[in-house]
């Protein structure tokens, strides 16, 4: 996701005509981001040679409980996220994916232009760790650090399972990290009735 030609965030497709992302990412100062700003570009591992879509006017519908936004764009030819049915268990290793932040200091200036990937284990809600990051109603949930951890611009990537011969489950939308060990992501699984509620208008 860029705005105003920018990488900003990113996202993922889960249907042809719909992205998931983090609420957040369309707010700046607590303002919405208008529409005409943003572009997405998709089916490509470097964003510099992805196809730029972009959202259809008043076509975004956030979650009224989790930071997720489904964004309506130009018909994409990519393939779309398998959706998880049930939550991520503790203990179960997935994938951040994203275009983040490779520095620390200044993460506006470092954004990546190729994917990069962490992996991190879920942990249980109530881990002294997950304080922030897991909310009691389960709409999100807690990750601690494998190998990487996401950053600025990774916010609304997925977080999918580890599948056989490539096979991955959109289970959350990375919303949030401490740059260090920790990170929070919504539950996909929780949301999944309001996801196909949106994603068939």
């Amino acid at each position: 996701m860029l705005v105003d030609g920018k990488p900003e965030c990113t996202a993922t497709a889960v249907s042809r005509r719909w992205i998931i992302s983090a609420s957040h990412c369309f707010f700046e100062q607590a303002e919405p981001i208008a529409d005409r700003r943003i572009t997405f570009r998709v089916g490509a591992l470097d964003m510099r040679r992805g196809t730029v879509v972009r959202p259809v006017p008043g076509r975004r519908v956030g979650s009224g409980v989790a930071d997720m936004m489904l964004v309506k764009v130009d018909p994409m030819t990519v393939r779309v996220a398998r959706l998880a049915t049930a939550p991520a268990r503790p203990g179960t290793v997935l994938r951040q994916s994203g275009w983040g932040a490779t520095c620390t200091d200044d993460e506006n200036r470092c954004q990546s232009p190729v994917l990069r990937q962490s992996t991190l284990r879920v942990l249980k809600p109530d881990d002294p760790r997950c304080e922030g990051y897991a909310t009691a109603d389960g709409s999100d949930f807690c990750l601690g650090k494998v190998v990487g951890i996401p950053a600025g611009g990774d916010s609304g990537g997925p977080v999918t399972t580890l599948g056989p011969r490539g096979t991955e489950t959109l289970v959350g939308v990375f919303d949030a990290s401490d740059r260090e060990s920790v990170a929070g992501a919504g539950d996909v699984s929780r949301q999944l009735s309001w996801i196909r509620s949106v994603i068939r208008r």
